[in-house]
């Protein structure tokens, strides 16, 4: 059996249920050891299954002391899980052989069991209903006048708001955190985007004071956890009254509508080369090769998509350069996109699970 030690938190928490900020996880033959402080001995202790709390002032040190009451003459770690100074304090002095094994954890979680596709389907759930709600609000707004407004937003939020009817992007991503969040019930898997027009653009958008007024082109990424699995969801879409996030979209300008369709047709076509044996560069290709023959190549500068699981970037990734085979129970999205600088932006995204016979959209 292999030995390892591990750091990270999503990491540790699949291994035994609990993770903390610090902490050392060592698998050491058939037993398993978690290494912490004492602010976390209690609920480690409650929380954590099938290993050993061990509770410590010197985590690295306690470690080290185990690796030789072991004998441990291997010891696999991810290169990206300890610092330098953390890595130099543990190896000092030990005849242990380090197997540097980059997404160690990330490799063993690739393939995910029905109970973690479960938890991802309801994280998908409530991400979705998470836009819903959030359509309904900017339509409030559309549809109210500011003093209104304001008000619904402060009962829900509980906020001291100088909101006006016209919201900007700042204000969008604070409506949008607050109601995926849903009162609390939930974290969020990364900060929402939420761009409009020419902020769409930047794939990574930060929010900004555009005001957001009807016609304009949104695009908001955002995603919830639920039991620590995420959620992963991208929607384009023309503000208007009763707008929605759907996938069918009608802007007003023709070059808007001719990319949004061409992004939509190429998450479609990646979509449907989903399936086990295929390698996830050819699901990649499925969109890519569409969107560059539509003159657009040079737009889409990211992969296809990524793993999603208890990180919201995982394995595999489906870029143009993995050779990954595609295995039933890979969980992963598929978001293509065109960027035009300057202009505006698209990006359609979905998460799959991958099936005996090709995708569920979860």
């Amino acid at each position: 059996m292999r030995n390892y030690a591990l750091k990270n938190e999503n990491a540790v928490y699949y291994e035994c249920g609990y993770s903390c900020d610090n902490e050392i996880f060592l698998r050491l033959g058939d037993e398993a050891f978690f290494i912490t402080d004492a602010r976390y001995g209690i609920e480690a202790a409650e929380r954590a299954k099938d290993v050993q709390i061990v509770v410590c002032a010197d985590l690295i040190g306690e470690a080290r002391k185990l690796l030789r009451a072991f004998g441990v003459r291997k010891l696999t770690v991810d290169p990206s899980d300890l610092s330098v100074s953390e890595f130099r304090a543990l190896s000092r002095d030990l005849s242990v052989e380090f197997d540097f094994r980059e997404n160690f954890s990330q490799k063993k979680r690739i393939i995910k069991t029905p109970r973690e596709v479960g938890l991802l389907r309801t994280a998908a759930k409530l991400g979705a209903q998470g836009f819903d709600a959030l359509s309904n609000a900017i339509n409030s707004n559309l549809n109210m006048g500011a003093n209104d407004f304001e008000s619904v937003l402060n009962a829900a939020l509980s906020v001291d708001s100088n909101l006006n009817r016209d919201l900007d992007e700042a204000r969008l991503n604070f409506l949008a955190e607050n109601i995926l969040r849903k009162g609390g019930e939930l974290a969020l898997s990364f900060a929402p985007i939420t761009a409009i027009n020419a902020n769409a653009a930047k794939a990574h958008a930060l929010p900004s004071n555009l005001k957001m007024t009807n016609g304009d082109l949104l695009l908001v990424d955002a995603g919830v956890k639920f039991e620590r699995y995420c959620s992963d969801r991208t929607r384009t879409a023309r503000v208007g009254e009763g707008f929605k996030f759907e996938k069918p979209q009608k802007f007003a300008e023709a070059k808007k509508q001719e990319v949004y369709e061409i992004v939509l047709e190429a998450q479609e076509r990646a979509i449907a080369a989903v399936r086990p044996g295929v390698l996830a560069r050819d699901i990649d290709a499925a969109a890519r090769d569409f969107i560059a023959s539509r003159g657009f190549g040079e737009q889409f500068f990211h992969s296809t998509g990524h793993g999603v699981g208890l990180d919201i970037h995982e394995l595999p990734r489906i870029s143009r350069r993995d050779e990954t085979v595609i295995k039933e129970g890979m969980v992963f999205s598929v978001e293509p996109g065109i960027y035009l600088e300057g202009e505006f932006g698209v990006r359609i995204e979905d998460v799959v699970v991958v099936t005996a016979e090709g995708c569920e959209i979860l």
